[in-house]
């Protein structure tokens, strides 16, 4: 294969436009345009095709842009190598699938580790859908996933789960929502506004529940599958909302939210899940480390 010829595809494809390339690369429109034709001419299918005045990517011209990504990314990494002191180490690649029902400041202190070891790691880190995360993980497009589950016993995927910890979740509230409210914990949630994880998602079913028992009808104001955008909310004073007791400090601090009460019959698990049976990956190993002797520990005992 001319990788030349696949530069100039990749750089088409990335700018949204055969102009754009020609410009970037200071080379004529034309020029690109002939290298992308040999191109397919050697892989024996379109790349792209034209949709009004643009250009879109074939589902062949999609799967070469993804190899042509790490092709491109793997010389830039090279590059950057060979440019530091002799002897130092060579960053190892982590790519970390984030469920999207992850709550982004635990996703923060569990990627931490990877951040600060003696070997240094180039993370990759993709949010998303469990189960979509799960099928780049089949593929090993992802060395693992963080989850607040374990691996769904419905889903045709050969995966590990190795559960790093759980908390007990507490109920915080703005300073000026929290005045409003009454009585002891759980009672005073009854009335307040609430801002509820989503429907679908494991807490937002086992909030449900724990709510049900406990006979409480709070307000609920809406449900989100987002967490950073929940807290957001939160902080300005729209609901009350929960969060893994394992940050009360960082909820405090960085939202200036006041717990309302901790639920000790409520829990929230979290969960690496990957293709290995013994995690080998040093990045893995030192994030699920890390979490069970750090974040976790006074939980796990």
């Amino acid at each position: 294969m001319n990788y030349k010829h696949l530069l100039y595809f990749w750089t088409v494809a990335r700018l949204g436009g055969v102009v754009k390339a020609g410009e970037h690369l200071h080379v004529t429109p034309q020029t690109i345009s002939g290298q992308i034709q040999l191109l397919e001419e050697q892989i024996g299918r379109p790349l792209f095709r034209k949709k009004g005045r643009k250009l879109e990517m074939t589902e062949t011209g999609q799967l070469a842009f993804s190899y042509a990504q790490d092709i491109f990314n793997l010389g830039a990494e090279l590059e950057q190598v060979v440019r530091q002191p002799q002897g130092a180490l060579r960053p190892v690649e982590l790519r970390v699938g984030n469920a999207d029902a992850v709550p982004k400041l635990v996703v923060t202190r569990l990627l931490e580790p990877a951040m600060t070891q003696a070997q240094p790691f180039k993370v990759i880190s993709r949010e998303g859908k469990l189960d979509s995360l799960l099928a780049e993980l089949a593929v090993h497009r992802l060395d693992l996933v963080l989850s607040d589950i374990p691996l769904p016993p419905a889903l045709s995927v050969t995966a590990f789960n190795h559960r790093l910890g759980g908390s007990n979740v507490g109920f915080y509230a703005s300073a000026a929502l929290a005045e409003r409210a009454s009585g002891p914990f759980p009672a005073c949630l009854d009335g307040l506004p609430l801002l509820a994880p989503g429907a679908d998602s494991a807490m937002g079913v086992r909030l449900t529940q724990w709510l049900g028992k406990h006979k409480l009808r709070p307000r609920v104001v809406g449900e989100f599958d987002d967490g950073a955008l929940v807290t957001e909310l939160g902080k300005q004073g729209h609901g009350v909302f929960v969060a893994p007791m394992v940050l009360d400090q960082e909820v405090r601090t960085q939202y200036g939210a006041r717990l309302l009460g901790e639920a000790t019959d409520l829990i929230e698990e979290f969960y690496v899940i990957t293709v290995e049976r013994r995690i080998t990956h040093p990045g893995v190993a030192a994030i699920t480390q890390a979490a069970r002797a750090g974040l976790f520990a006074a939980w796990n005992r």
